[in-house]
């Protein structure tokens, strides 16, 4: 999180509040029309009873007409104040869900990341089906507001005509809003359940078509789909469950609501018998006992949303507070090819390494485990650091931690083994700035040898890419990869495994295409490739040789392939 950024809820309250917060003109607009609409629903029955008690029952055809006037003039009011109420809220949902999914999408894709250990598909469903559910919250707390109010004016109503139906309502609704609020905590477990339910089973359909064809070639598929079939099976049971105490909930509300509004007709109907009240006063109770049912069973609809949208609000928080892939400070270094320094560094699988890349030196580095490596590239990347009074990582003299990020990524660019890939033509994909010439775009195609890429499609570099180079072979994507880190003209390039896809020609094509674009005479660009391939081992000017976590032999290729351990590793 940039350093400026202001820091996210710490619980879902807080961001539900600040949801709230931060759309509160649009927000007033909208409930004060939306109560408007309510109210003026609740006086509907009220301007008919009057009608009849004045007019129709006295034959008073001013009354008729002043009275009729009143209820065409309210049927306007609560007509437009729906219509712009709603157009006010539902403005205010959308604007907060898109902004609840930048925040996602910012955190998880900003320079420093985020180590959330989801997969995609589970962010992708905290970005959409999350952020909608919280936004709809903004709506609901509107139509409590205005289903509140209108429950009171009702109230008010009955307390004027008749005392005792007066208090029943008065009694009667908090108590039908308390018996249903028995199931909300039974939702709000289950739509937790469900959504993470949602988002796994998402994860893992999302992680399965794109490696369908690696699948395909280990016969894997069946088990893949075994998986996904386990995971998709509990996210439909977490929805039945779901849907079962939602049922639960609208049939308590359904029920709890005829009862007593039957209650309230029924004492109303013998008013009117034993002449207590007018017809007109009969005819107004009967409609706002008919009017009541809406805001009591949109009150108790209201609270399974609530529940929702807390759980909803609870995953995003959460997500928000995970830690950051890579640490930095506040330190901008003003040198522009500076050195980078591993010292004694102790870290994870790694002991006591001495990594002193030289200007101008491709340094290969052999490293005999795959955790070794993952923990050295994330070293350089500053996702970890090293253990206390454990050796230092410097880069110009400063640790690594203590530099932001743009002075360490405009100095430092690591390509790791997996590398995404994203939507685009071929061209935006290798120089996204769109800054290289034709003609030094066509040297770094051909030092990663992706003009062969080039050449097979009749678009050639406007050639369309895929989200995750689908279509592309894992050799193509590779060279393509390699090509846009090359692009970077970075004075440090780290490479990881840059050619494992690629055939023995191209591999040798690449390893002179590094040293030419990068290490021609007189050049200050340095260069680490962790790789295990003769060809670029050879071209280097010094390799590395890692095991077990420690360099236990450094030289030339040439000079290393007299030790059995190093040939045993490299040669083939």
């Amino acid at each position: 999180m940039p350093l400026d950024a202001p820091a996210p809820p710490r619980s879902a309250a807080a961001l539900l509040r600040r949801g709230l917060r931060r759309h509160r003109r649009k927000l007033f607009g909208c409930y004060a029309l939306i109560c408007s609409w309510l109210l003026c629903e609740a006086l509907v029955p009220v301007v008919i009873g009057v009608i009849i008690d004045r007019a129709v029952a006295t034959g008073d055809a001013t009354e008729l007409a002043i009275w009729g006037g009143m209820l065409v003039a309210l049927f306007v009011v609560l007509s437009y104040s729906y219509r712009f109420g709603a157009r006010l809220g539902v403005g205010a949902l959308e604007l907060e869900t898109h902004l609840l999914r930048v925040e996602v999408s910012e955190h998880v894709l900003g320079p420093d990341g985020a180590r959330t250990g989801l997969l995609p598909g589970e962010t992708l469903s905290l970005a959409t089906s999350d952020a909608e559910t919280i936004g709809r919250f903004l709506w609901h707390v509107g139509y409590t507001l205005a289903g509140l109010l209108g429950v009171l004016v009702s109230a008010i109503v009955l307390f004027r005509i008749d005392l005792t139906i007066g208090i029943v309502v008065l009694l009667g609704v908090p108590l039908v809003l308390v018996l249903i609020q028995v199931v909300t905590p039974l939702i709000a477990r289950h739509t937790t359940d469900q959504q993470a339910g949602i988002a796994k089973a998402t994860g893992i359909a999302t992680d399965l078509v794109n490696g369908l064809r690696p699948l395909k070639g280990v016969g894997a598929e069946d088990v893949a789909t075994g998986r996904y079939r386990t995971h998709s099976a509990a996210a439909r049971d977490a929805s039945i469950r779901t849907a079962k105490s939602m049922g639960y909930l609208f049939g308590l509300t359904a029920t709890l609501s005829g009862l007593f509004l039957g209650l309230v007709a029924y004492l109303a109907g013998t008013r009117a018998l034993d002449g207590t009240i007018s017809i007109g006063e009969l005819i107004a109770i009967v409609g706002l006992t008919q009017f009541l049912a809406e805001p009591i069973t949109g009150l108790g609809e209201t609270s399974a949303q609530a529940a929702s949208s807390f759980a909803s609000a609870r995953r995003v928080v959460d997500f928000l507070h995970t830690p950051a892939l890579a640490t930095y400070g506040s330190t901008v270094l003003e040198e522009s090819r500076p050195e980078l320094a591993v010292t004694k560094l102790t870290s994870g699988p790694l002991y006591d390494l001495d990594i002193t890349p030289r200007r101008g030196e491709l340094l290969g580095i052999v490293v005999d485990d795959t955790a070794s490596s993952d923990t050295l590239v994330r070293l350089v990347r500053g996702e970890v650091l090293p253990e206390d009074r454990a050796g230092s990582l410097t880069l110009g003299g400063h640790p690594i931690d203590d530099l932001t990020i743009d002075s360490l990524r405009s100095r430092v660019v690591v390509s790791q083994h997996h590398v995404d890939l994203f939507e685009g033509t071929l061209r935006s994909t290798i120089d996204p700035d769109d800054v290289l010439d034709d003609d030094a775009l066509a040297e770094i195609l051909a030092a990663s040898a992706a003009s062969d890429v080039v050449d097979l499609h009749p678009a050639g570099l406007l050639q369309p890419i895929t989200a995750g180079a689908a279509t592309f072979s894992g050799g193509q994507r590779q060279r393509i990869a390699l090509a846009r880190a090359l692009a970077t003209r970075a004075p440090i390039l780290v490479l990881a495994e840059p050619t494992s896809a690629v055939d023995a020609m191209t591999e040798q094509r690449i390893a002179e295409g590094i040293q030419s674009l990068r290490h021609p005479e007189g050049s200050d660009l340095a260069t680490i490739v962790i790789t295990s391939s003769p060809a670029i081992l050879a071209s280097a000017d010094r390799v590395l040789m890692i095991t077990k976590g420690r360099i236990v032999a450094s030289g030339t290729h040439h000079e290393l392939s007299h030790d059995d351990d190093y040939r045993q590793a490299v040669l083939r």
